[in-house]
């Protein structure tokens, strides 16, 4: 594995979030605010989230709840798990670059976290693919997210997911958990539910994917994915977040928020 001395530039402030840093981090600091969370809601410390990838305009408010569960928390590893929605052949991605920008500064890439990892998967077979400049947006726009709720800098293992495979997603995150078990870390699934259904049968099959995800089953996630009775475009990033949290020994997950993209764009106020 070989990384470019240079940062991924964004491919995407400006469109599905602004550019202006003053005002993502007004905007991001609303949405974490307005999440309305009890202690009753939470317990225990949160290891791993599932936020969605749309828009800020669309799905902003929804992640709010995600993040403000970490919120002023320090961690120095972030693992985002997302999919990678352009056509490639290899089941695991990474960037080669050594950090991602945003208009909030740049993200460091872990470097050694990275090749420690790939390192494991190949006693695997299982290799992971470098990817410059790319345009996949599910994985940067949770970083605005990360750099505002977070209380100090932290670095960024980067992996997009595009295999549906089990085994190999089971094994991944097995040699995850042993790159992260001794750290102070946070793992973010990124995936949006159902798209365009119509609102009532959406409505069916999300809650059928979230009814999945609560009972903490990545077995259940790919299944209903595959069935066709629920849709998640990171199905396979839940999956693993899932199976690592589980070795973490996370025991509990929780349904903070579910919000739909017509919802999102009625009710939001300009910022």
């Amino acid at each position: 594995m070989e990384f470019k001395l240079t940062s991924r530039p964004s491919p995407i402030a400006g469109t599905w979030y602004t550019s202006e840093a003053a005002a993502l981090s007004y905007q991001i600091d609303t949405f974490v605010t307005d999440a309305k969370i009890t202690e009753e809601d939470i317990h225990g410390k949160v290891i791993g989230l599932v936020a969605p990838h749309a828009g800020y305009r669309f799905s902003g408010r929804t992640a709010g709840y995600a993040y403000k569960t970490i919120k002023d928390e320090k961690r120095d590893l972030a693992v985002v798990l997302s999919p990678f929605h352009q056509y490639f052949s290899g089941d695991l991605v990474t960037t080669v670059h050594q950090a991602y920008s945003t208009p909030l500064g740049e993200v460091p890439v872990d470097i050694d976290a990275l090749i420690e990892l790939e390192e494991m998967l190949k006693k695997s077979n299982i290799p992971i693919h470098q990817v410059s400049n790319d345009p996949e947006h599910s994985l940067e726009i949770q970083l605005p997210f990360l750099q505002q709720a977070l209380s100090a800098d932290f670095k960024l293992l980067p992996l997009m997911v595009r295999s549906h495979d089990a085994h190999i997603l089971k094994r991944t995150a097995e040699a995850l958990f042993e790159v992260v078990k001794d750290r102070s870390f946070v793992i973010i699934a990124s995936t949006d539910l159902s798209h365009f259904y119509p609102l009532d049968i959406a409505e069916v099959m999300d809650a059928e994917m979230l009814k999945q995800i609560k009972e903490m089953s990545p077995e259940g996630v790919l299944s209903a994915e595959k069935e066709g009775i629920a849709s998640a475009c990171g199905a396979s990033a839940v999956s693993m977040m899932l199976w690592l949290t589980k070795k973490m020994g996370a025991t509990k997950a929780h349904i903070l928020n579910y919000s739909t993209s017509p919802q999102e764009y009625v009710n939001q106020t300009p910022l």
